[in-house]
């Protein structure tokens, strides 16, 4: 979004400014995370595979039944490879004078807007590098059975640097909204 655009009037509060806007970079990472779910989702396919093959020596379709396993198995190796690069291509980043916004706009799915103000309390950390990432949140995930926290943040950006920077300055009010 362009920061000179009327659209942003119904987001932000009176006298708060867009200081930086930026989007991910949207290429594909592997990570230990993701290996380890591709191993499971490689086990799982090649399990149902091991077991197609043995069923169709049986004749008959019955083998057929073992397609459905093995797309589960494919769809976790693919979808813990290319969805978060799907997701950082549909997020878009936003830094204001008192709060960091995240966009996200994936296929599909609702479109959201979350905000996440940046006090002089808020811990930030900054994983440098091209492209570098700031986390600047945490989120609990609660799945059946537990629950962990996720870093939340603008990340794999360019000037990751440069961003942290002004959320320091956010942190000693010297973007302070003009009210």
């Amino acid at each position: 979004m362009n920061p000179n655009s009327d659209g942003w009037a119904p987001y932000l509060d009176p006298g708060e400014t867009i200081l930086w806007q930026g989007q991910p970079d949207g290429r594909v990472v592997l990570k230990i995370g993701n290996i380890a779910v591709m191993i499971f989702g490689l086990f799982f396919a090649g399990f149902a595979l091991v077991w197609m093959v043995l069923a169709a020596g049986a004749g008959g379709f019955f083998w057929a039944f073992g397609l459905i396993h093995f797309s589960v198995g494919a769809g976790i190796v693919l979808g813990s490879l290319f969805f978060p690069a799907i997701r950082r291509r549909n997020s878009f980043y936003t830094l204001t004078s008192s709060r960091a916004f995240i966009a996200t706009s994936l296929p599909f799915a609702k479109r959201s807007l979350r905000s996440y103000p940046i006090a002089a309390d808020t811990t930030l950390v900054i994983e440098a590098g091209k492209p570098g990432s700031v986390y600047f949140a945490e989120e609990l995930r609660r799945q059946r059975n537990s629950s962990h926290h996720v870093r939340v943040g603008f990340e794999r950006i360019a000037d990751a640097e440069h961003v942290y920077g002004l959320m320091r300055q956010i942190q000693r009010g010297q973007h302070e909204n003009a009210d």
